[in-house]
């Protein structure tokens, strides 16, 4: 697929807890949305690989993304904190800044542990959830995951040309069949040169399981509905956890299994995220 056709527009950056946020908001042209759909996305990634799905949504709902700081288009100062905490802080900080009563919220990877942190942790409501491949409980983090967050020192001194190597690789292992060029080169290019190389490096390294555990004691105060989706061939993140997570949120949330897809569903297979988050936002929570 070509990536140029699936762009967000250029960000509108604010300020949230001090740091400068890459945010991006989309509404329908000619009617009145049906209600707000937030999407928050993992690690490595950024924005742009919900650009599809938020495209689809806006023809009924008006939409917002945002790039957490350290990522895609937000600024990658050394100094500003990329841990999880900080992000679910500032999810809440954001959410009350744009204004937003329980709106729909998607998120995939660490913006599952960001959005359920922000919901059980800083009050915020939402009229939905729907977590992608998130990551939440142990264990999780792949092996070369945990092996750069034990020695980001290391890594951060790379030569330029091995890091690129070392990290096309690692963006293509996410999903379980290839990615095109364009996709791996547009995912790959925020945490190339001398700021992306260090901050691609820093924030594995602040990503820690100590922060999502708070979160995983908590679950069960969960308030709002819960629909879960993983690609039956993650190799980062094991489908079983799907079901782990079914088992101890209330009610026992649906689950939707997508065959054939790895970790990173909304670009894998973009047409079956898309259709279910069609559906759920048609569902009787609507």
């Amino acid at each position: 697929m070509d990536t140029s056709e699936l762009r967000l527009p250029d960000p509108v950056h604010l300020t949230v807890d001090g740091t400068s946020v890459a945010t991006y908001v989309l509404s329908p042209e000619g009617r009145a949305p049906l209600g707000d759909v937030v999407f928050c996305h993992g690690t490595p990634w950024s924005s742009q690989v919900w650009a599809e799905a938020a495209r689809h949504l806006i023809s009924s709902h008006r939409v917002f993304l945002w790039d957490m700081p350290g990522y895609g288009r937000s600024p990658k100062d050394p100094a500003v904190p990329v841990d999880l905490a900080s992000q679910m802080s500032r999810f809440a900080q954001l959410l009350t800044h744009w204004g937003l009563d329980r709106p729909y919220v998607v998120a995939h990877d660490i913006g599952g542990a960001v959005a359920l942190g922000t919901h059980l942790l800083h009050g915020s409501e939402y009229a939905s959830l729907f977590l992608w491949d998130a990551l939440t409980l142990d264990p999780w983090g792949s092996p070369f995951f945990r092996l750069v967050a034990d020695h980001a020192d290391v890594f951060m001194e790379l030569p330029a040309a091995l890091h690129t190597a070392l990290l096309r690789e690692y963006i293509a292992g996410a999903a379980r069949h290839q990615l095109t060029a364009g996709w791996v080169d547009a995912l790959s290019q925020p945490w190339l040169g001398a700021s992306g190389q260090p901050a691609f490096y820093r924030q594995i390294a602040a990503l820690r399981p100590e922060h999502t555990r708070p979160v995983v004691e908590r679950l069960q105060q969960v308030s709002c509905p819960v629909t879960i989706g993983w690609g039956e061939q993650d190799p980062w993140l094991p489908v079983d956890q799907a079901a782990r997570l079914q088992d101890v949120l209330p009610g026992s949330p649906p689950v939707i299994l997508l065959g054939e897809v790895g970790h990173l569903a909304p670009v894998e297979t973009p047409s079956r995220v898309t259709r279910a988050l069609g559906d759920w936002l048609g569902g009787p929570h609507a």
